[in-house]
């Protein structure tokens, strides 16, 4: 609306055109607040993102030392019994 026609107006019109104007704020806050919301939400999985790869990596670790232990365990019981 231009300034000309916001002069032409009554209060009642001027009034109406405030309380549309609250009425797209607070939309507009709500809105905000929820993609803010879904922002922080995304920073905090890609934060955590890096420690699950960490943890997995140390987790392939134990289970590739527990494997070896198995087979060196295996292989001392086979020379046992071929002994």
């Amino acid at each position: 609306m231009t300034d000309r026609e916001l002069r032409k107006l009554s209060r009642a019109g001027l009034l109406e055109v405030l309380l549309t104007q609250s009425r797209e704020i607070d939309r507009l806050r709500a809105e905000v607040a929820e993609l803010n919301a879904k922002l922080e939400d995304r920073d905090l999985i890609m934060s955590h993102s890096g420690s699950i790869a960490e943890a997995s990596l140390r987790i392939n670790n134990i289970f590739e030392a527990a494997q070896k232990a198995a087979d060196q365990y295996v292989d001392s019981v086979r020379y046992l019994y071929t002994a």
